[in-house]
């Protein structure tokens, strides 16, 4: 226990001071693996099953959330096999490089070592781009979509090639995993009678541990691509999304003991840090490579940066591979440390980028072409609101429940803003006017701007990142409407007004002004009164917002 309470003080440290520094707290993960493993801290036994519990519970949350077409779609399994060429040969003419020049055990290693380190660095990282997007909330958006998608097929590259190296097939019995495809029925029934709660959550931990996980590693299949098939196979039923979220503070714990094993992998030596630091000089070309790929599919410039960005980091998968070169005398040892640290530090480089990666890709995409909107991916062009007197961006419960009272009760033309596919068919089948955009897309906001009526934004969208980013791109698109948000906490409240928002509602305290509006009108009825009025708007409430837009004089 005593071992256990160092590791999670040391994880705490790290993460606190990571955000006093303004870095994500992964970062501060990743150093205190490192701080742990150079002061020689007694082995934790069960920090990697926790670790990899969290990977496998953050799989199967992708699929809850995955549509398997999506892979046979030119922009991700094309991207992937150009891209997986390309950064193997600028990986091994790199390392060549050094070889020639005599740099380290580099040096002595053949042609064939350093081809497949080049392979080992050309993976990026599942769990830690699927924690960037879902940051972002961007899990959904077209660049996430396509980011998701390379990640799987390049994980099933990677599955391929471990099974290849090991020499052994998957066990005959495996054939039978495709009765979990009419098996899903079965599932989906005993959902319906697990309700909500602590009881779902058991249930999907459950099935993706065990259905998922622990069966496919029984034939002989890695158990990483069972917690993701079983999560696809749950995702038609209709509380997927919500025990994605039940899962979600579960899984993020889980992942901390995996970004702190990252740094526990030996000691290293200044040789294999420079070696590991000189990696990362690999990072600038494989943005410049998903780029240039996706923006040849007809994809905008600033969508091709944002997947370049948030997939520009090394892999897990990049360690497992060199282990296994290394335990087959296909590589040196060293290599193992090596890739760890290139790992390690690509994921602290790659979260201080990203922390602005909207931004930065917005400024990178000037060093592409342009293009006609008519010329764009379907999926990609930019979006006109029309006459809107509202926006609502993000269109969850709040939002949606937000668009259907400014339409039926202020008598509003309201627009929504959503990027989930599904969801916004869903709630066009309702007689909602959806638009599929990005909300904080600055392009975006520049055609609601030449739109000219818009006079109110309501940001809705569910995590706290995303609304700060759309204010910020609304205000540079030179909007000048009033703009209302939803925050859950404090401190995010107070963030979103300092940037300008003239009406924060914060999600529980409104909810608890509201109930008590409603309970007190159930009183008076009870008692054969009539409710009074309600009482006049305070500073910044919703009705102080409308207000002027619902008093419009009416047409002659």
């Amino acid at each position: 226990m005593q071992t256990a309470a160092l590791y999670l003080a040391a994880a705490l440290a790290g993460g606190l001071l990571a955000v006093l520094l303004r870095l994500p707290p992964l970062v501060g993960f990743l150093a205190a693996g490192f701080a742990l493993g150079a002061a020689g801290a007694p082995h934790l036994p069960y920090l990697e099953t926790i670790a990899q519990l969290g990977v496998v519970l953050l799989l199967f949350a992708i699929g809850l959330k995955l549509d398997v077409r999506t892979l046979l779609r030119r922009e991700i399994w094309l991207t992937t096999v150009v891209h997986l060429a390309v950064s193997v040969a600028i990986a091994f003419g790199f390392l060549g490089l050094l070889a020639v020049i005599g740099f380290g055990f580099v040096a002595d290693e053949s042609l064939g070592a350093l081809a497949l380190v080049g392979f080992a660095l050309s993976f990026s990282s599942t769990v830690f781009v699927v924690k960037v997007l879902d940051d972002r909330s961007d899990t959904t958006a077209l660049y996430g979509r396509i980011a998701v998608g390379v990640l799987i097929m390049q994980d099933v590259a990677a599955v391929i090639f471990l099974s290849l190296s090991n020499g052994e097939a998957p066990s005959p019995w495996a054939v039978l995993l495709v009765l979990l495809i009419p098996g899903a029925w079965v599932l989906h029934r005993i959902w319906d009678r697990v309700g909500h709660g602590e009881l779902q959550a058991l249930f999907g931990v459950t099935v993706a541990v065990v259905l998922g996980y622990g069966l496919f590693e029984y034939v002989g299949i890695d158990g990483d691509v069972g917690a993701l098939f079983v999560g696809v196979l749950l995702s038609s039923h209709p509380q997927a999304g919500e025990l994605s979220r039940s899962l979600m503070t579960f899984k993020d714990l889980m992942l901390v003991a995996f970004f702190v094993q990252i740094g526990l992998h030996g000691t290293p030596h200044a040789l294999e840090v420079g070696l590991a630091l000189l990696l990362l000089l690999l990072l600038p070309f494989q943005v410049a490579a998903y780029a240039l790929v996706l923006w040849f599919m007809r994809l905008r410039r600033r969508t091709s940066f944002l997947a370049g960005l948030v997939l520009s980091n090394f892999s897990e998968f990049g360690i497992i591979v060199v282990a296994v070169g290394a335990t087959t005398d296909l590589l040196d040892e060293q290599w193992v440390v090596v890739v760890s640290l290139a790992v390690a530090f690509s994921f602290g480089l790659s979260a201080i980028v990203n922390r602005r990666g909207v931004e930065l890709a917005t400024k990178l995409s000037r060093l592409l072409p342009a293009r006609d909107s008519d010329r764009l991916h379907p999926e990609d062009r930019l979006v006109d609101i029309g006459d809107a007197d509202a926006l609502v961006l993000g269109l969850g419960r709040v939002g949606a429940a937000t668009y259907a009272r400014l339409r039926d009760e202020y008598g509003l033309s309201v627009v929504g803003v959503e990027h989930d596919r599904t969801r916004v068919a869903a709630l066009e089948d309702e007689g909602f006017e959806v638009v599929r955009a990005d909300a904080t897309d600055l392009e975006f906001w520049t055609r609601v701007q030449r739109a000219g009526r818009v006079e109110v934004a309501v940001l809705a969208m569910p995590f706290h990142n995303a609304n700060l980013i759309a204010l910020t791109r609304l205000q540079a698109a030179g909007f000048t409407g009033r703009v209302a948000a939803v925050a859950r906490y404090d401190d995010d409240v107070a963030e979103l007004q300092r940037h300008g928002a003239d009406a924060v509602f914060h999600l529980y305290g409104s909810a608890g002004f509201a109930l008590a509006d409603h309970a007190a009108e159930v009183l008076m009825r009870g008692r054969g009164r009539v409710p009074p009025e309600r009482p006049p708007a305070r500073p910044g409430d919703e009705r102080d917002i409308l207000d002027p837009l619902n008093r419009r004089p009416e047409p002659a």
